[in-house]
């Protein structure tokens, strides 16, 4: 269940009477590491307070969707974009032929048109209303744009009847939901990965770094080790805890990086996400510099080319699939498919870094990748989580073409 860990769920839900089993399962995401936001309809609201599931998920029930202090930011884009998971427990009947439908007219039901996050539901109606044609159509319906069904189950029902309609319990919902971030595309394939800045010392106390923070690489890896790779993650200084199964190496300069690099080789894939300098200090002091009158304001520090980790892999006999990035603040285009010429790549994955709501230490990404033949593909804004899981989906294809 590890797979739940620090991934962002957003639970709707249903007016239905299983709805008092949705406190119970916003718990069980929490105990399993996710975080959960909760998207309540009208109905759900007659079943069980928001305040029940403010309290257990320790963030406000989205309730509306005109509720004009949400929406002054777009709140319904907002969570869309924020989502690893969309889960709707319970589902009503009513919700699934609005959702068949494409009808939005609602907060949660509009959140699942935007999302690009799978969507799960839990449904949980009577038995008759389970079996009747038209639930029955629109459950194929869904079933067919990809939407996920956790059950229902079997049993006896709040009405007195008996038969299929039940919602799964809250632990079997948690392990269903967990299973959505197992893919197995990569299994026993070795990925190597590299994520952070770099630092290059000018003396025992300074050093010159970049505004890197790490999480897009943490969350390729982390995506990486859910589609069944095995995960070497090469890392500068950043604050990130290890993802789950994955094997993390701290380094700290561009040479320690490139080193602990071709220690990690073979590897089948090599996704270079790190911020590596360009550049470091010719020499590094021995002592902590210090203000010297004689020079004025000024301080000079002659600079020496660092190696060229991506190319270096890149130009090896033994060289893996090549995914690169390019972080640019001007012609993202241009300058991301001249590195891949230059650096003699398969992918390229641009970002334009001078945007803030997707540049460093943000929590999105939109990203396009570039490949040898020019072609781009787009990935638009969401959670840097779910850009990696979409990105390692696309890498591992273009890998199996290759």
């Amino acid at each position: 269940m590890q797979r739940l860990y620090r991934k962002r769920i957003v639970l709707g839900v249903g007016g239905g009477i299983a709805a008092y089993k949705s406190a119970e399962l916003v718990r069980r995401l929490r105990d399993h590491g996710a975080e959960v936001r909760v998207v309540m309809t009208q109905g759900g609201r007659e079943f069980i307070t928001p305040l029940t599931l403010q309290a257990l998920s320790g963030h406000p029930v989205h309730l509306d969707l005109l509720d004009p202090a949400a929406e002054a930011a777009m709140g319904h884009i907002e969570l869309a974009r924020w989502a690893d998971l969309v889960l709707i427990a319970p589902a009503t009947a009513d919700l699934m032929a609005r959702l068949a439908q494409g009808v939005a007219n609602d907060l949660l039901t509009t959140v699942v048109l935007a999302t690009n996050a799978p969507v799960a539901l839990a449904p949980a109606m009577n038995q008759a209303m389970w079996a009747d044609l038209a639930t029955q159509a629109n459950r194929e319906q869904l079933l067919a744009r990809g939407i996920r069904l956790f059950g229902p189950g079997s049993g006896s029902q709040a009405c007195g009847d008996i038969g299929m309609g039940r919602m799964l319990e809250a632990e079997e919902l948690a392990r269903a939901a967990a299973d959505c971030f197992e893919t197995g595309m990569l299994t026993g394939k070795h990925l190597l990965i590299t994520a952070g800045p770099t630092q290059e010392n000018i003396d025992p106390v300074r050093y010159i770094t970049n505004h890197s923070s790490g999480k897009m690489g943490f969350a390729l890896a982390e995506a990486a080790a859910e589609a069944g790779a095995r995960v070497t993650l090469v890392t500068g200084p950043v604050f990130l805890p290890t993802p789950d199964r994955v094997q993390r190496i701290d380094v700290v300069s561009a040479r320690d990086m490139l080193a602990a690099c071709e220690a990690a080789m073979p590897c089948d894939i090599l996704i270079a996400a790190a911020a590596v300098a360009d550049y470091r200090p010719e020499v590094v002091a021995p002592h902590k510099l210090k203000k010297d009158p004689s020079t004025g304001d000024g301080l000079l520090l002659q600079m020496v080319r660092n190696p060229d980790i991506l190319a270096t892999l890149a130009g090896r006999a033994d060289r893996p699939f090549c995914v690169g990035f390019a972080a640019e603040t001007e012609n993202l285009l241009e300058y991301a498919a001249r590195k891949l010429r230059d650096k003699n790549l398969d992918l390229i994955v641009a970002n334009d870094v001078a945007n803030p709501s997707i540049g460093f230490n943000s929590e999105d990404n939109a990203v396009s990748v570039i490949d040898r033949q020019q072609h781009e593909t787009r990935f638009g804004q969401a959670s840097k989580g779910h850009i990696a899981r979409a990105l390692v989906a696309f890498i591992a294809e273009r890998y199996k073409e290759s």
